[in-house]
């Protein structure tokens, strides 16, 4: 084998019990060992695809409730600490065997465009850049998060850096038509990763906090997924082929892969074959078409069932259950019967929802409950774009797509549908989560639930407040975004006056004239909105809940700017 070196990672990605998955990409193919300080290894080989070389290292063996330090070894080589960065050691955590009582805690943010000195225009200090230094300088890592939760636009293939734009420049050969300041193939993919992920402090954060991932539409295209006329329009593109498997492709290589449990990973089809294959660049190839494929069928679930291949996923921590939605690439675009998730998938969701857990979180990269002002209009929009005159239908169409219009509010069945489960599970209803109680059939219902968004380039928490007053469980959207980016200055007083109740009555009024039915869920502000860089925490101890978002100074720090409590026990 030639030599290697490590070009991205380590990534711890999953720890589960006694074992952890760590991702990395080396620079040829290689045997990759990661060991720890207190004896736990895993090693696997390299798999190859579009000439670049990844490997996912299982770790097994690791102590219950224990911190131990790891190296990564390339060929037998130690290519990870680095010792000329400074940093501390990179560190595998586990929780105790019975970790009903340990606090769970989860880092959560969307949004991020690389470092400010490889990007064009000023922006904020980038949040997650300030967290992992002072992570840094806290040796204690019962006090770290137990997982990182990133809520789309970890890239962005649509606004690229200096540095990625020079690079397309030089390239000879694209696609016809290609954006010039685009990414397309999935080699100019991969360097939008490098360029994001081997900035230092994030390389190290990410070495050290487990991370889970799910796409928004940026690491394809703006918008993507609006609607049918969208992506048929997109279909004419004769880059945009390329564009779109590349995208799922690379999604898959980079951030799904490590959403997976060991267990999980083992049982793949995707990965067997690729692991398989002395190169999978076609295996991928054929991935990326079909899947994109299959969201032509997401409305008839025996042939969605037949070919579906899976981004949502679920987990549990101590007492907290983790269900991750994809909101984008299998969406139901069919006019009038318009879906955030196919209804093969929304069984599964449904399923994941009830179990034997204190906290039930979402994480959607769209929020669910926008500023009320905001999601009348969006509403208002939907019910027109399916109006029977086709010049009414057009122009809101064309709304849909200049006004970003296409948050779960704009898919009015899955918007009703979540807030009918919430108030299912809140409510204590059968088969809910939570021990039963005495005789009867009725259930503990969950101390609380969360909806963790990003998206809209601003935070702010919410409540929920359903009609049916046998609801018990307090109900939030948490939505925090960009961890580095910015919202224009002049869209900022337009969200602010979504939340006052004058502009949203107006839109409420404007919605029902177009034959909206009033929701069975209203909701209130708690806090925000914040339009700076930022990160939150969410905190489950026993049945208490709490969420605390800090923005980032001008000097790179961070500064609480919201603590709100989310359950009756916090």
């Amino acid at each position: 084998m030639a030599n290697s070196r490590l070009l991205i990672g380590p990534l711890l990605r999953r720890v589960v019990d006694t074992r952890a998955t760590v991702w990395v990409e080396t620079s040829a193919p290689a045997v990759v060992t990661v060991r720890t300080a207190d004896g736990a290894t895993g090693t696997a080989p390299t798999f190859s695809a579009y000439e670049h070389h990844y490997a996912i290292v299982v770790v097994a063996g690791l102590t219950p409730d224990s911190a131990t330090t790891y190296q990564v070894l390339i060929d037998d080589e130690v290519a990870w600490p680095m010792p000329e960065t400074g940093f501390p050691p990179s560190v595998i955590r586990t929780r105790a065997a019975d970790d009903r009582d340990q606090p769970v805690r989860l880092l959560f943010g969307s949004c991020r465009e690389t470092t400010q000195h490889a990007t064009s225009r000023k922006l904020p200090p980038d949040a997650l850049d300030a967290y992992a230094r002072r992570l840094m300088a806290d040796p204690d890592p019962t006090r770290w998060p137990d997982l990182l939760v990133l809520l789309g636009d970890q890239v962005y293939a649509d606004v690229t850096s200096p540095t990625v734009r020079r690079l397309l420049k030089r390239r000879r050969r694209r696609p016809a038509g290609a954006p010039a300041t685009q990414v397309v193939s999935f080699d100019e993919y991969t360097k939008l990763y490098l360029e994001s992920w081997r900035d230092p402090e994030i390389r190290w954060l990410l070495s050290t906090v487990p991370s889970v991932m799910i796409f928004d539409d940026h690491e394809v295209i703006d918008d993507w997924n609006t609607s049918a006329a969208w992506r048929a329009d997109m279909r004419e593109q004769p880059w945009w082929a390329e564009r779109i498997r590349s995208g799922l492709a690379s999604y898959w290589v980079y951030q799904h892969l490590g959403n997976l449990s060991p267990d999980e990973i083992a049982a793949d089809p995707v990965y067997a074959k690729v692991a398989a294959a002395e190169d999978a660049t076609g295996v991928l190839h054929e991935f990326g078409e079909r899947v994109d494929r299959e969201a032509d069928v997401a409305h008839d679930t025996e042939r969605w069932r037949a070919v579906q291949y899976q981004w949502s996923y679920a987990l549990d921590l101590g007492r907290t259950r983790l269900v991750m939605l994809d909101n984008r690439s299998s969406r139901v675009l069919v006019s009038g019967n318009r879906a955030m998730l196919p209804p093969g998938e929304w069984s599964w969701f449904v399923d994941r929802a009830h179990g034997v857990y204190d906290h039930l979180v979402i994480g959607a990269s769209l929020p669910w409950l926008l500023p009320p002002g905001i999601h009348h209009v969006e509403a208002w929009n939907e019910k027109l774009a399916d109006s029977r005159r086709r010049w009414v239908a057009k122009v809101s169409e064309r709304l849909r797509r200049a006004l970003d219009l296409e948050h779960w509010a704009s898919f009015r069945r899955s918007f009703d549908a979540l807030g009918e489960l919430f108030a299912r599970l809140g409510s204590g209803a059968p088969g809910g989560p939570g021990a039963r109680v005495g005789a009867g059939p009725a259930y503990a219902p969950p101390a609380s639930i969360s909806v963790l968004s990003g998206d809209v380039h601003h935070s702010y928490v919410a409540r929920a407040r359903f009609t049916d007053r046998s609801v018990r469980t307090p109900v939030h959207q948490l939505t925090c975004s960009p961890i580095h980016n910015q919202v224009p200055a002049a869209m900022r007083p337009l969200m602010r006056l979504g939340w006052h109740p004058g502009p949203a009555a107006a839109t409420r009024a404007l919605a029902r004239s177009a034959g909206v039915r009033r929701a069975s869920v209203r909701w209130k502000r708690l806090a925000g909105p914040y339009f700076g860089n930022a990160v939150s925490t969410l905190t489950h101890r026993g049945r208490s809940a709490e969420v605390v978002v800090e923005g980032t100074t001008s000097d790179g720090h961070l500064r609480t700017v919201a603590r709100q409590p989310l359950s009756d026990d916090a």
